[in-house]
């Protein structure tokens, strides 16, 4: 039959019944509860007038609904669009009305957004709000129907599940077309490489509308019967209570949250003797971060990469064997990746190129969009924008995003690099580099950065670098922020950075 969602959870409410499948705040279902609750769920959709190939959007903060949601929406064939409920209402009209959704499950905090959007349009034929009471319809209205009403329909691993909208550095954000056979070879994938089972205990926190959460912290513990430790929302300091109380033995999460964590001061190695592993993904963990992090709380941080489009894991370090930090580790099983010149020509070892990808878990296409797809894609690879390169013994290292990179007088600079440096420095907390036009070199490179001592100045963070980066490197500009912009993910946007730029 292939690789299918729906199935794991079956399987594992048949193999670890009770066995908890997750808790959140005092509230806790075993895999057997959770499984007639993803039964009654697909049941109130079917009723509804939910089939099998409908798109049905998740408007929702990490929560128990939320998982009952997708597993519910992926029993009765039909898939999912994960929409941040943090986004403006425009954003949500332009995910809506793309995905042609015809139901939408929603927090009530979400209902003003709501409310105008629907008006404009024709597909929605529900709207469902959860921790609301005045609504007709709501999350415990939808739970009453009786399960008889439907038949779970056949699921091919080719069917959709997922639609993912990348946000859109170019134009209008793409939505990323992922089958049960590219997620459900991720989650197989990741379960075997982290020798994930029904003992393991993994921290929920990074947001579950983001392909991150979805594959490494619910799809990949619901296919092995372990138990998901699901946060609202991110505090260092409810992660690490949470870690502790709850005795959790795996952690994901993106360098800025292992930058918050460590930073809090009453955080002690004890805290986490129960981790057996940290994963990092989103973005690249600064090598400072990564030892700093390991030293205080005596664990292991395995670096991964991934991709909207790859449902997300291409590659990671390996939980046995060597971890080489600042790189993002081997390709994952089934999983090829090379890396290439402009003309596609796999470039020698040590060689900076674009990383490509082919393998189980690439995306179908983007939705409605056949240029973008045949852009993305050539002779069967994947074209991901990121810079690598890959050493002798295939550990693969993210220099840049292509169209980060910053040209001074017709040298490369990847911010990445200058980033490295500044990390170094004690006082600073975050940092990012950007180019901006310089009448002499092109670009020249402006820092931005997050420090805890007020009392340091732009000279400092220059000379700091001075010994450490070739002079072209050095930024000629920094500017100080309490906190830099980031995302849903809490990765650092230079987008944003390089807006408040040309607004000066």
């Amino acid at each position: 039959m292939g690789y299918n969602l729906n199935e794991n959870l079956k399987r594992s409410a048949s193999n670890f019944p009770e066995s908890i499948a997750y808790i959140f705040r005092d509230k806790s279902d075993t895999y057997q509860e959770l499984n007639q609750k993803v039964d009654r769920f697909a049941a109130g959709l079917f009723v509804h007038g939910i089939r099998k190939g409908d798109g049905v959007a998740l408007i929702l903060g990490n929560s128990p609904e939320f998982l009952i949601a997708f597993y519910g929406i992926l029993r009765l064939g039909a898939f999912v669009v994960p929409i941040n409920p943090l986004y403006t209402q425009g954003e949500i009209n332009y995910f809506l009305d793309n995905s042609q959704a015809k139901a939408v499950i929603a927090h009530v905090s979400v209902e003003p957004k709501l409310s105008e959007v629907k008006k404009q349009l024709e597909n929605l034929k529900l709207v469902v709000y959860t921790e609301a009471n005045d609504q007709e319809s709501t999350w415990e209205h939808l739970m009453e129907t009786s399960i008889n009403v439907y038949e779970s329909p056949y699921i091919d691993e080719e069917d959709l599940a997922v639609i993912l909208y990348t946000s859109g550095t170019t134009g209008k954000p793409k939505g990323a077309m992922l089958t049960h056979r590219n997620l459900g070879s991720n989650a197989d994938s990741i379960s075997k490489l982290l020798e994930l089972d029904v003992n393991d205990r993994i921290v929920a926190v990074l947001p579950m509308f983001h392909v991150f959460c979805m594959t490494v912290c619910l799809n990949a513990p619901i296919a092995c019967g372990a138990t998901v430790l699901i946060q609202p929302k991110f505090s260092p300091h409810d992660v690490v209570s949470t870690i502790r109380e709850k005795k959790a033995t795996v952690f994901a999460g993106v360098p800025t949250m292992y930058s918050f964590i460590n930073q809090l001061p009453e955080a002690i190695a004890e805290d986490c003797q129960s981790i057996r592993m940290c994963i990092s993904g989103g973005a690249s963990i600064p090598a400072e971060l990564l030892h700093k992090f390991e030293n205080k709380f005596n664990v292991s941080i395995l670096e991964g990469y991934g991709l909207s489009e790859t449902a997300p894991l291409v590659a990671i370090n390996p939980l046995k064997g060597t971890r080489k930090p600042g790189s993002i580790g081997l390709n994952i099983p089934a999983v090829q990746s090379k890396v290439v010149d402009e003309f596609g020509k796999e470039l020698p070892r040590g060689e900076v190129g674009e990383l490509v990808v082919q393998g189980p878990n690439v995306m179908k296409g983007y939705l409605g969009m056949p240029e973008a797809t045949s852009a993305a894609f050539n002779d069967g690879w994947f074209y991901t924008g990121d810079l690598a390169t890959m050493d002798e013994e295939g550990y693969i290292y993210i220099v840049d995003r292509k169209k980060d990179i910053i040209i001074v007088g017709g040298y490369n600079v990847y911010p990445r690099e200058v980033e490295e440096v500044l990390y170094q420095h004690p006082a600073v907390v975050e940092a990012a580099v950007i180019g901006i036009p310089d009448g002499d070199y092109g670009e020249s490179v402006k820092a931005f950065v997050a420090v805890k001592d007020e009392q340091i100045t732009m000279n400092d963070i220059i000379q700091f670098c001075q010994d450490k980066l070739v002079k072209y490197k050095l930024p000629k500009r920094v500017e100080f922020f309490k906190e830099l912009p980031k995302n849903s993910t809490g990765k650092i946007l230079r987008r944003e950075l390089r807006e408040l730029t040309e607004v000066k």
